[in-house]
């Protein structure tokens, strides 16, 4: 899987929520490490948000994927929790 890695950690959430898959089997799926499903669904989903008020030469490279699922999402948790990975996005639909 060759994307950047907070597109990566967006990816992989989905593929979890929408197939309720565990961290292995989605690393497994990716062809990548279990600790990397793991780090990109409890660490980079809870990234400090770009600045974008900055033009895009001026900011850092990535944070845009998870950022915009963040503002899109009315809530995005991640805990482990009985042996099992859980990442849940919320989203009202009125």
């Amino acid at each position: 899987m060759k994307i950047p890695p907070a597109q990566r950690a967006v990816t992989l959430g989905r593929y979890i929520l929408e197939n309720r898959t565990t961290v292995r089997a989605a690393a497994k799926q990716f062809g990548i490490s279990k600790s990397t499903v793991h780090k990109d669904v409890s660490e980079r989903l809870k990234k400090e948000d770009p600045d974008i008020t900055l033009g895009a030469e001026e900011r850092q490279i990535g944070g845009l994927g998870i950022f915009l699922v963040k503002k899109n999402m009315d809530a995005v948790s991640y805990r482990y929790e009985d042996g099992k990975n859980i990442f849940t996005m919320q989203k009202a639909i009125a």
